[in-house]
This record gives C-alpha cells, sequence and structure tokens, in this order.
C-alpha cells in the first residue's frame, strides 16, 4: 500500500514538474520596460510601454526604499534559501481550512517565490503552483544573488495607479525619483503589493494610511529608522498626483503621439518594452510659444465670428453642479472653469463657477460680444475664467469649431522644432499638421517660380498680369481670376511673387511647363505625384501643413531638400545607438588630429535646385513681408520671409516663413472643409498665429542675414538688390529706357501676353497688397 501511495506521489510530481521552467533564464531576464521620450534639452516628455515601468538598478535604489519592502512583504529574505519554512506553514496550516471551504487560497510567499509566480508561472491559486513556486524558489536562490532577485521583484511587481516596479511608482504616485522617496513615501509604495486598490491614495486613504504606517512601524520594530523619525513620518499626510502622468511637460501631445507613430515604424513593438532612451528633436520653450500662438489665434478667428450660445441649460436649483461638470473644458486651458448664469440685468450678467462656487460678473466687452451673438440668459452653462485678482470680472470663453496646425522646423538639419496639431489634444488628437491633406492655395506659388529661375528665368523678368481664358479638362473654358478683380500689367517675377498674382502665375507656369513644375513639387516633397495641369500652379493639389512648410527649408538652406524629423537617436539600455536621424558618414572624424584641414561633414539633404535660385525666392519671399502680402509679419524688426495662401472660398488659410533659423507654417481651417467665412485669408487668419509664434521664438537671439551663394551676381532692379547667375544680370539701360521708364532692352512680349526681358514700364506704381486665392 506504501509502495502504491510512493508511486502515485512520484506520477503526480512528475506530472507536477515536467514543465517547469528553467530558473536560469531569470540570469538575463529583464521585464518590459518604458521607453522614455526626452526633448533636446533633456526634458522629459513621454513614455511608451505597455506596462508602465522604469528599470532601477539595485545599486540606484535608497537603502530606506529596500528596507521598507522587506519590512512589509519578507523581513527574513537575507537569511531564508528562497522559502521561509515557518511563514509557509503558517500559511499551509490555513490553506487546508481555506480549500475545503472555497475560498481563495492565502500567500505566506517569501519575494523569492513571488518573483518565480510573477515571472515564471501563472497566478492560479492551486496547491500545485505553490509546490512548483516552492521549488523555484529554492532554484533561484541558487542561480541568483539576493540583490538580483530583489532588484527583479522591485522592478517587476505590480504597484497600482498605472505603475509596474518601483520606478514607475515613484513617478506616478510622487511625480519624483525613488532616490528623492521620503521614508513616508517608500513606506506607501511598500504597503501595495497587498493590493493597490485595497489601498488607493484618494478613494481608500485611511486605509492606506494605517497600512502605510504598520510598515513604517515594521521598519522601527527592525531598527531600519529610528523611533522618533518613525513617528514623524507617521505623522505625514498622504499626498500624491490627482493622476498619473507619463511627464510633467504637457504641452507636446500632439507632437509625442507622432513621436510615438514614427517610432512604431522604426523599432516595431520593441517601442513599447524595450527601455529605450529616445532624445527628439522638440525645443520646449518654442514648443509652448507654438501652442499658445495656435490657441490664441483659433479662439480669435472664432471670437470674430461671434457668440454661438450657451452649450447647456439647467435649472437653477440644488445640484446644477452635477450636469455644468459633465463637460469638460480643454484641458490646455487650465484656468477655464463651467459657471452657470445666475443673472441677467440690464447691461450686467452674473454667474456661479460650478467647481468651488465662485461668482461674479462677465467682463462688459463679453456681455456686449453675447448679445450680438445667441444672447445669455439664466440657467446658462458656459466658461468663464476667473480674474486673477480681487473684483475682477469673469471672462466669456467660447470653444472654437475652427482648427489648425502649426508646424517648425530647422532649416539646416530637418529638426522638427515644435508642431501643435490642433487646438486641443484633449478634444481631438487628429493631427492636422501630417494628417490633414489641404490645398494649399497661393502659398505653392514659391514651387512655380522657383521652376521659372530654374528655366531661364530671373527676378527681373516680366509676365503680364491680365485676363486669361484657357480650355479646360472637359472642354469648357477655365478663366482664372485675380482675388481683387484687378490686374495690373506687366509685373517683374518678384513683384508678382509679392502680390501673389493668379493670372501672372498661370501664365508663367504655360511659360515653364507644368510637367517642369509638378516635378520640383515631387522633389521637394510636397507630394507624392503631381498632375501636370495648370490649376496645380495657383495651389490645387493636396499636401500637408508638415510637408509644406519643409519644402519650404530649401528656401533657407541653399536649395537642399531636409528629412523633416521629431527622432534625433534612440539608445538600448546599455547606451548603444540603436537607430540615428543623421545618417551621414564623418571620413576622417575618428582619426587623430594631425593639424592638417578638418574632416569636413557634407551638408544634410538633396539638392534640388541651384543655391542661387533658392536664395533669390528666399529674396523675392522676403519681399513678400516688406511690400506684399504680409506686411505686418515686419514688425519681427528682422530678415524675415514667407508667403501667404487662401483657397477658393475661403476654405483653408495658410502662412508659410522664416528666418535664418527656423521655418513655421501655419494652417486654418475646418476640418469639413467648410468655408472660413468672407475676408478670412492666409494673412488676417494665419499670419498674426506665425507672428505670435516668432516673437516669443526669436527672443534672446542675435539678428542674422540671410547668407546669399558666393558666386551669384548683383544688380539693382527698380531700386531692389536683385541676385542673378553669372552672365544673367541684367545690362545698362539705354539712357532713353532709363529715362522714360521703359522696358529694358532686351524685353519681348510673347503672343500670350508674357513679356520677358530685366523690366518693363507696364508694372503699376501703386499696386496694393494683394492676397490671392488660390483657385481663382
Amino acid at each position: 500500500m506504501i509502495a502504491v501511495a510512493g508511486f502515485a506521489v512520484a506520477i503526480y510530481a512528475a506530472w507536477l514538474f515536467h514543465d517547469m521552467p528553467d530558473a536560469s533564464e531569470l540570469a538575463d531576464y529583464r521585464p518590459p520596460t518604458a521607453t522614455r521620450a526626452y526633448a533636446w534639452d533633456g526634458t522629459l516628455i513621454g513614455e511608451f510601454s505597455r506596462e508602465r515601468r522604469i528599470y532601477v538598478p539595485y545599486d540606484q535604489m535608497p537603502p530606506h526604499m529596500v528596507q521598507a519592502f522587506l519590512a512589509a512583504e519578507d523581513r527574513n529574505f537575507f537569511r531564508h534559501g528562497g522559502v521561509d519554512a515557518m511563514g509557509l506553514a503558517r500559511a499551509m496550516m490555513k490553506n487546508v481550512l481555506n480549500a475545503v471551504q472555497g475560498r481563495r487560497l492565502e500567500g505566506g510567499s517569501t519575494i523569492t517565490q513571488q518573483v518565480a509566480k510573477n515571472v515564471l508561472l501563472t497566478s492560479d491559486a492551486t496547491l500545485g503552483r505553490k509546490f512548483k513556486e516552492a521549488v523555484l524558489a529554492q532554484r533561484l536562490e541558487q542561480t541568483l544573488s539576493k540583490e538580483q532577485i530583489l532588484e527583479l521583484y522591485l522592478n517587476e511587481i505590480w504597484l497600482g495607479y498605472r505603475s509596474y516596479g518601483v520606478g514607475a511608482a515613484a513617478y506616478n504616485y510622487f511625480g519624483k525619483s525613488i532616490s528623492d522617496l521620503t521614508v513616508a513615501e517608500a513606506a506607501y509604495l511598500a504597503a501595495l503589493p497587498k493590493g493597490p486598490q485595497n489601498y488607493h491614495p484618494q478613494r481608500r486613504k485611511a486605509a492606506a494610511i494605517g497600512r502605510r504606517n504598520w510598515v513604517i512601524g515594521e521598519m522601527a520594530d527592525l531598527g531600519w529608522v529610528e523611533r522618533e523619525a518613525a513617528e514623524a513620518a507617521m505623522a505625514e499626510d498622504l499626498v500624491v498626483q490627482e493622476a498619473p502622468t507619463r511627464a510633467k511637460y504637457r504641452d507636446a501631445d500632439y507632437f509625442v503621439e507622432e513621436v510615438r507613430r514614427r517610432g512604431l515604424n522604426a523599432l516595431g513593438d520593441r517601442l513599447n518594452e524595450g527601455g529605450y532612451y529616445m532624445r527628439t528633436t522638440l525645443d520646449p520653450r518654442l514648443q509652448t510659444a507654438a501652442r499658445a500662438a495656435l490657441m490664441d489665434g483659433l479662439e480669435q478667428y472664432d471670437r470674430r465670428h461671434g457668440w454661438r450660445g450657451a452649450w447647456g441649460r439647467v435649472e437653477l436649483e440644488p445640484g446644477w453642479q452635477e450636469a455644468a461638470l459633465k463637460q469638460a473644458a480643454p484641458a490646455e486651458r487650465r484656468r477655464w472653469r463651467a459657471a452657470v448664469v445666475t443673472e441677467v440685468s440690464g447691461g450686467t450678467v452674473r454667474v456661479e463657477v460650478a467647481q468651488g462656487g465662485a461668482k461674479g460678473a462677465l467682463a462688459p466687452q463679453d456681455v456686449s460680444w453675447a448679445r450680438a451673438g445667441k444672447g445669455l440668459s439664466a440657467g446658462d452653462l458656459i466658461f468663464v475664467e476667473p480674474p486673477e485678482g480681487e473684483g475682477g470680472a469673469f471672462r466669456l470663453k467660447q470653444v472654437p469649431q475652427v482648427n489648425g496646425a502649426l508646424v517648425a522646423i530647422e532649416p539646416h538639419s530637418g529638426r522638427v522644432l515644435a508642431m501643435v496639431g490642433g487646438y486641443s489634444f484633449s478634444l481631438s488628437s487628429f493631427n492636422r499638421a501630417t494628417q490633414a491633406r489641404r490645398q494649399p492655395g497661393s502659398a505653392f506659388k514659391p514651387i512655380v517660380y522657383a521652376a521659372a529661375l530654374e528655366n531661364g528665368y530671373t527676378p527681373a523678368s516680366v509676365v503680364m498680369d491680365s485676363r486669361i481664358t484657357l480650355p479646360g479638362a472637359q472642354g469648357e473654358a477655365w478663366s482664372p481670376e485675380n482675388y481683387n478683380r484687378q490686374y495690373y500689367g506687366a509685373l517683374t517675377l518678384r513683384r508678382g511673387l509679392e502680390l501673389s498674382r493668379n493670372t501672372m502665375t498661370v501664365r508663367l507656369a504655360q511659360g515653364v511647363g507644368m510637367r517642369k513644375i509638378a516635378d520640383l513639387a515631387v522633389k521637394m516633397d510636397v507630394a507624392d505625384s503631381m498632375a501636370p495641369v495648370l490649376a496645380m500652379s495657383l495651389g490645387a493639389g493636396e499636401t500637408t501643413p508638415f510637408r509644406l512648410t519643409a519644402s519650404y527649408a530649401a528656401f533657407v538652406n541653399g536649395g537642399r531638400r531636409v528629412e523633416p524629423h521629431l527622432i534625433e537617436l534612440v539608445q538600448d539600455r546599455e547606451g548603444a545607438v540603436i537607430w540615428r536621424a543623421d545618417s551621414r558618414e564623418c571620413r576622417g572624424c575618428r582619426a587623430g588630429f594631425s593639424g592638417d584641414e578638418s574632416p569636413r561633414i557634407v551638408p544634410a539633404g538633396q539638392q534640388v535646385m541651384d543655391p542661387i535660385t533658392a536664395y533669390q525666392i528666399n529674396s523675392m519671399l522676403q519681399g513678400v513681408v516688406q511690400r506684399g502680402t504680409a506686411t505686418s509679419v515686419s514688425v519681427l524688426g528682422r530678415p524675415v520671409g514667407g508667403k501667404t495662401g487662401t483657397t477658393n472660398e475661403y476654405r483653408s488659410a495658410w502662412f508659410v516663413g522664416f528666418t535664418p533659423e527656423i521655418v513655421a507654417g501655419v494652417f486654418i481651417g475646418f476640418d469639413d472643409n467648410r468655408s472660413l467665412g468672407f475676408g478670412e485669408t492666409g494673412t488676417t487668419a494665419a499670419v498674426p498665429v506665425f507672428t505670435a509664434f516668432m516673437r516669443e521664438a526669436i527672443k534672446g537671439t542675435p539678428v542674422t542675414e540671410f547668407r546669399a551663394p558666393e558666386n551669384a551676381k548683383f544688380a539693382s532692379v527698380r531700386g531692389i538688390r536683385e541676385a542673378f547667375r553669372p552672365g544673367t544680370e541684367p545690362r545698362a539701360p539705354t539712357p532713353a529706357a532709363e529715362g522714360a521708364g521703359g522696358p529694358m532692352p532686351y524685353n519681348k512680349v510673347w503672343p500670350d501676353g508674357r513679356v520677358t526681358g530685366a523690366g518693363s514700364a507696364g508694372e503699376a506704381a501703386n499696386t496694393p497688397n494683394d492676397e490671392m486665392s488660390g483657385l481663382y
């Protein structure tokens, strides 16, 4: 009988342990760890992971934090061999009764057993698993040092608040590194393994403090903390962050999400578990300025178009606050509050804030604005911004329906310095910078003029700005028009671009050939392909703000197409670079310096146009700011160029501008592509956003000039210093032509109305600034 029983036990043991994991697998085990993304200045901006974990080596863990967990979970850890016999005996005796009564089996597991369970086994509460756990724990103790086991445990354990491991928990609960945790904070984290929800710091605060203080008491009993210090720690309040946050810096949601997408593209699933260090191109100062400029600009547009009315109504009776708080203000507008209109009397409107109960009157200008729209009445639910000081007025706020994007790029490297993909990421995560494909309108024209300069034209060449009718695709006539329905006759290329003349641009495109223009647009990465039809010369093709802005970098960097990128480099846990945006080789960089000429790194990007062409367009676009459709940008007080764009029926408004250091593009439009309203051009809607952003971007930076190519030739044409390719600069005019203001000697008027040459008397002397509509 004994032999049969022994045989049965042997069979059961063989079945139980036949698939036992190998404890030696843990020697090189690293749990899935969050990839952390940093701005260029070291600011943490985001984390990517399935399990939010920050891996911390044992030697970087503060002793009082380790001791807190030992006191709470396994005080004999450094004395047992993997299984605490006394603790296990107590648990087994209780589990016999639990098994009979159908209750969940209790623990009694050591830290080593918990590592075995969490990493190598399932969490099934069965006697068989407990046996496996004990055997594996003993094998672990033979394979790993005590410190290695503790390191695995403290980095693997689930601690609630979206936190795996102590590193993530310290940041998520307390917003700090584990090295900065107090005894009380470390003890609270050590209280959590028994059940984070049982000791939630907000919902079950009393229980959480009680459990924390028990841990502190155990530490004191073991002599790991002085009794006086323990009593002081027990007296501390439990204060945590309202919610787990990935990073303190919160102005870069669209940027961080785009980094995540591109990271997945480059690294695949490793992004979410590799524990990589990712350095991005983000400049937090510029990002904050970009978000503020775009949000303010969209709110200003929205205010121009009137008060749309309250977003809800309630009866003014107890409990109205519950309905008011269901509607969240944009997370980015941290001072906005939900409120109710309590009284409307004459020119006075009084409000009460739902959370906190603050009361006061709306500012008179806001009352007038609301009355001009849909008005206000008692019981209306609205958003307000409370006054900053005593006695001030509440400001009435309205979430814009319009949206937009702003992208800022360093033109020589392609580093994306800032990106805002909409009014509020909390309301819409759709990134209009990278995902919204829209017609750029006149903002495309610099590419048309660049193609012309690449094919024999100069900034002083003259083309007629007059009515034109062409056969359309379906046989019907196509007659593009200028925005103001006026025509100025013969204009130089410079003046035509400055004033954004449509009919002149179409004639120029005819002369150059749309195939050449389309090819250049593709080379500059404005689009993957473009139909060679004349309507495209007025911006009828679609692109994104991201791609159009990046294409303008060529006008600043000498004609090179740079790859706009958000991720600079990625390093693994050991610091090895596994991905880098800059793939250029530096020949000779690793050799010792011999005193000869230092190694030279070739410029980034592909040459897509002659450097002189790029400088010519740059100069002409500076003219847009000085004399054209974007003169308000000149308040920046330094060299700056750019181009406005507006599409048919005012559906989209654009401005892409640049200094020698930054290219920035602004797009304003509705997500459903409806009209922005009469007069909402790039000049009106987009330029103010660009200007507000650049005011902040250039603060504290020196004034620099755009660099001209060394081989460019210069000549004065109508009082403007123009750049020319060698041999194309204009000859001195004859006295008769010069005195009469007549055409240069080699002007030629073609049958279709084009005029080529260095200048013409046909240019109007006082043509007004005129923002064109891309498809008129």
